[in-house]
């Protein structure tokens, strides 16, 4: 969770920021909103655009894709992405007029921590396996970017239940891991995407607001061994029959 001093941090280097670009009278205005620990966009984007402040964009909102879609985070501002900016708009309040500009960065920049976690989750959560990422599916790095991806679906399905605590049971596991649990051969857990959720909201209110979040892999309620937690995950088809998912 951000602490009120880094709150307060990130509140005086935009004061900084505004200070430094304003000469006798003069203000200059840049693309970004303030500076920013983790990323910092120095441009508006609006469709057609391309490049990797595109891409960082689109991790930040894959979780806002609309039902049973996946964001595409390959740097091109298309139609998709544009829809995705406008659904991260409404959800807080904001012009939704689909160009991310110096608005939305700045809810973005309140959204993530200086690792670029989003500020209700941490990597710590998503991997109580081990330290490395290591000894999964894919290679390490790939795995905690998967992580990454995933924390951003989760704070934007947060969002949507009401800014609700929601707590995690497990992440990431290498084949060791998943095989001291029990896990399947096949589980998204070993990519470094798969989560099982616990507590509330209720399992069932999870796997039914999660189709509209990016996660291609909902195992709840009434699936095999998912009675007690929900699954959510990056592909894998959907399975809670007891919340009608």
């Amino acid at each position: 969770m951000k602490t009120a001093l880094r709150r307060l941090g990130k509140a005086l280097a935009a004061c900084a920021l505004a200070a430094a670009t304003t000469l006798v009278g003069l203000t200059v205005t840049t693309g970004a909103a303030q500076a920013d620990g983790c990323y910092t966009w120095g441009r508006a984007l609006t469709l057609g655009a391309v490049g990797e402040d595109v891409r960082q964009l689109q991790i930040r909102l894959a979780g806002y894709p609309g039902y049973n879609s996946v964001l595409g985070l390959d740097g091109s501002f298309g139609p998709a992405t544009r829809s995705a900016v406008i659904r991260f708009q409404q959800a807080y309040g904001l012009t939704a007029d689909g160009a991310a500009g110096p608005q939305t960065f700045s809810k973005l920049y309140a959204l993530q921590d200086d690792d670029c976690t989003p500020v209700n989750f941490t990597y710590a959560e998503l991997n109580r396996c081990n330290s490395t990422w290591a000894g999964g599916a894919v290679a390490a790095s790939t795995a905690r970017f998967n992580a990454l991806v995933s924390m951003w679906k989760l704070q934007a399905l947060r969002h949507a239940l009401g800014d609700v605590s929601i707590n995690i049971s497990s992440g990431f596991r290498s084949y060791a891991c998943n095989s001291a649990v029990g896990g399947s051969a096949a589980s998204r857990h070993l990519y470094g995407d798969g989560v099982d959720l616990v507590g509330a909201p209720s399992f069932c209110r999870l796997a039914q607001q999660a189709r509209y979040h990016g996660f291609g892999n909902i195992l709840g309620p009434g699936y095999p061994g998912h009675n007690d937690h929900t699954h959510v995950g990056a592909t894998g088809g959907w399975s809670a029959p007891s919340c009608g998912v």
